[in-house]
């Protein structure tokens, strides 16, 4: 068997070394007498699973204790409805920092429950820039404050906590969790769909500050409130057990690993050779993000002649480096280079653009 380099935005990469212990585990785990995937949600074998996961991910981010983490289905988009329904009241003003195509999904979310006041916009830019926060406008009383960490398309990534006072900041983590040391002290809502940074799709982590789950937010069924989800120590209905067992593999990992600050160094070592590969080779490629907020977890670019594209895409991946082309929305081509890409993925990368620039310049 031999594994390309997947520079998918996610579905993304895992580790091998998580892969091949969740394939050695998969028929039976811990001689239990069953996989993991058999267990019972509420049996002692997977609780067990589930809280070695959330202790091991509280080490990796240092979360406080004042904050409550949450394992749940449904993705990040489902986490963009249920932010309004938990925090705000019905029809309350909410703030949102519009960045990226992900930012204005959470807004779509978000409409139906609450009105949203967009604070900033990067569109008439093309998204290629972070508004500078002198220039939001935030409104009076708003619930809280949303941002998208990392624009896993458009390739823009905050390099600072932007601040907004009293008001909470909520932030779409999906991307860019995990991928360097943060003050999660500073959000009072974190959440990530797994599938980029932490493990497979199909699992969702919220952090989320614990005097924020005593507003009463709107009516809402059980389902779809955080706190009945804290109570149920995140089983209130069936969980992706699955799912949140390769998360719980893949954090360990991390740790082994050095943790976020060498995360950090890797994922800054591996967005240096591709934009040196960029912005070297006279305007055969580009990138069209402003240098200071480019995003070190979701490299987009562009050919110079879309022509290109196709041979670029066919020749990358009879080389070993596949999912590269770039999301519908924007084009041209995009390298998501998650924790699990190793830096030997990126030079490979690099040095392909390098040759194919050769062989059709």
């Amino acid at each position: 068997m031999s594994r390309a380099f997947n520079f998918s935005a996610g579905p993304a990469t895992l580790p091998e070394s998580v892969l091949r212990q969740a394939q050695a585990e998969m028929l039976e785990w811990r001689d239990s007498g069953a996989s993991i995937v058999e267990h019972s949600h509420r049996g002692a074998e997977f609780i067990a699973v589930a809280a070695e996961a959330e202790a091991d991910l509280r080490t990796l981010m240092a979360i406080p204790d004042d904050y409550a983490v949450l394992f749940l289905g449904g993705g990040a988009t489902t986490q963009q409805a249920l932010i309004p329904l938990n925090f705000a009241a019905a029809g309350q003003t909410v703030d949102y920092v519009v960045t990226g195509h992900w930012s204005k999904t959470a807004i779509k979310q978000a409409k139906p429950y609450v009105a949203v006041n967009t604070a900033a916009s990067g569109e008439a830019g093309g998204f290629r820039d972070i508004p500078a926060r002198d220039t939001w406008q935030l409104s009076k009383d708003a619930a809280y404050v949303h941002i998208t960490a990392n624009e896993t398309i458009h390739g823009v990534e905050y390099r600072d906590v932007p601040d907004v006072g009293d008001v909470p900041l909520v932030a779409d983590f999906s991307s860019s969790i995990a991928s360097e040391p943060v003050d999660v002290s500073k959000y009072a809502v974190i959440y990530a769909g797994a599938q980029k940074n932490l493990g497979p799709v199909g699992v969702t982590v919220v952090i989320v500050r614990r005097d924020l789950l005593e507003r009463a937010g709107q009516n809402r069924a059980d389902i779809f409130d955080y706190r009945s989800h804290l109570k149920g120590e995140s089983m209130l209905n069936t969980p992706p057990t699955w799912n949140w067992y390769m998360l719980g593999l893949n954090v360990k990992w991390m740790l082994a690993e050095g943790g976020v600050a060498e995360f950090a160094r890797r994922n800054a070592e591996k967005a240096a050779l591709l934009y040196s590969a960029i912005d070297g080779s006279g305007g055969y490629y580009r990138n069209e993000v402003a240098p200071a907020v480019r995003s070190r977890m979701n490299v987009p670019f562009f050919l110079h002649d879309e022509a290109l594209d196709k041979p670029f895409l066919s020749e990358a991946k009879a080389t070993g480096l596949m999912a590269l082309k770039g999301h519908r929305a924007l084009g041209g081509m995009r390298a998501s280079i998650y924790h699990a890409m190793p830096v030997e993925g990126a030079k490979a990368l690099a040095d392909f653009m390098q040759d194919f620039k050769q062989r059709h310049g």
